[in-house]
């Protein structure tokens, strides 16, 4: 049985309308400064067109949408992305973690849950705290939640041990089940994943959580570019990390300009083998087209 899943991130919406004054308090200024000079001249939303068009083409059974489809965490942003959601499909078949820029600030957490609820609704129904699971087939997709509110010029995120605990049992039922475990988050899970403030603050507890009751596939964002590492699970095998260039990202090099990454999950006499590809943004910036493989290096694995 074949699973063709498509993962893209940092969307990073445009544009902004103007804010109130009142609504740039705290970390909101520094945000909204940084959109005006930088971001806003980066992030295109016509190249996203054109990637969530070739997204489509692809025929995936599943994407996920690792975060960052805000900017400063404001209401209208929300209702943004709620719509560039439902483009991307039905929420049965698109799943979504929330990033550091989706959880800017404390007032952006109740806006956040409710525009995303669709696309973070486990099998178990609405309500339930993250990790949500998601079974499609013969892969169980977990989705975590690592972006919370921080303070000015710190991207980091967290887990928390409630929600490490819930993986490791999330992980283990799908074990047991025979599932290919797909694990999604925001935030590199790693401790050498992302520099000093951007970083997972409880890494090293995800990677003994890993080494213990493993996964196949690790899918994350927040960098903004292709990048593959492996953490270390049970009896030694490595478990593919992926990262993935902004999904909206108009310049830079082939490994950070838009792009998403397409992942063939083939399962096969009890074994999972997993391919992939990175599609982006082609050398002439206009069309969107194949990036080459992906090496996952020891990219077999039986659950």
């Amino acid at each position: 049985m074949t699973f063709l899943l498509a993962h893209l991130s940092d969307l990073h919406l445009g544009p902004l309308a103007r804010p109130r004054l009142r609504d740039l308090a705290g970390k909101r200024l520094t945000g909204w400064v940084n959109w005006e000079r930088s971001r806003a001249h980066v992030h295109d939303m016509d190249v996203l067109g054109a990637l969530i068009a070739d997204i489509h083409a692809q025929k995936p059974d599943h994407i996920a949408v690792t975060g960052d489809l805000a900017n400063i965490g404001l209401p209208d942003e929300f209702a943004l992305a709620r719509t560039v959601m439902e483009r991307m499909g039905q929420a049965r078949d698109v799943s979504f973690t929330p990033g550091n820029h989706d959880a800017y600030a404390p007032s952006s957490l109740p806006h956040l849950a409710r525009a995303f609820l669709p696309w973070t609704t486990g099998d178990d129904g609405p309500g339930a705290a993250y990790p949500y699971l998601r079974v499609r087939g013969t892969v169980a997709l977990i989705g975590l939640s690592s972006g919370v509110p921080t303070a000015p010029f710190i991207a980091s995120g967290r887990l928390g041990a409630a929600q490490r605990a819930a993986l490791a049992r999330l992980l283990d039922d799908a074990r047991a089940r025979r599932l290919t475990r797909v694990v999604l988050l925001h935030h590199p899970p790693h401790r050498e994943g992302a520099s000093m403030g951007r970083g997972l603050t409880d890494a090293r507890a995800f990677e003994t959580l890993i080494a213990r009751h493993g996964a196949e596939l690790i899918l994350h964002g927040h960098n903004h570019r292709l990048s593959v590492s492996h953490l270390r699970g049970p009896d030694r095998r490595p478990t593919p990390v992926v990262g993935v260039a902004s999904a909206s990202a108009a310049g830079g090099s082939r490994t950070h300009r838009a792009g998403y990454n397409l992942f063939r999950i083939d399962r096969s006499d009890g074994a999972t083998v997993i391919s992939a590809r990175t599609r982006g943004l082609m050398d002439d910036r206009r069309t969107i087209g194949d990036l080459g493989p992906i090496a996952l290096q020891g990219e077999s694995a039986a659950p």
